[in-house]
């Protein structure tokens, strides 16, 4: 079973996201930002196979902690796939060269996270 760490300031968003991965299968742990991702996937020694992450949060945004996920040797090997409202290409492109694998824009709908997820875990 993969596991997979879920970074959103929204709490219900945040349920939503859970719930939809732990019904397809998938263990989750889920954080409130981007810090706090970057101290779970330390705490966990990198055992994550996914981590899921918005873009704007408190304390730490998506790209600052998707950069200093993949500067670390115990996470770098983590794919990250950013989740965001923000969809204009250059938000796209900042997510990219951050690290992250893809971008999926919000709303999104549950069959198109299950597949990504998917996609970039049989990528792996």
């Amino acid at each position: 079973m993969a596991r997979i760490l879920v970074a959103e300031d929204d709490l219900d968003i945040r349920e939503l996201i859970s719930l939809t991965l732990q019904f397809s299968g998938f263990d989750v742990e889920a954080v409130e930002d981007g810090a706090a991702a970057v101290k779970a996937a330390q705490t966990n020694q990198g055992q994550f196979d996914l981590i899921l992450m918005d873009v704007r949060m408190p304390h730490m945004t998506g790209y600052e902690a998707c950069r200093r996920l993949k500067e670390m040797e115990l996470t770098k090997h983590i794919p990250i796939v950013f989740l965001s409202a923000k969809g204009q290409e250059a938000e796209v492109q900042t997510g990219l060269d951050a690290g992250a694998e893809m971008y999926i824009l919000k709303p999104f709908e549950h069959d198109v996270l299950i597949r990504t997820v998917n996609q970039v875990l049989g990528e792996k």
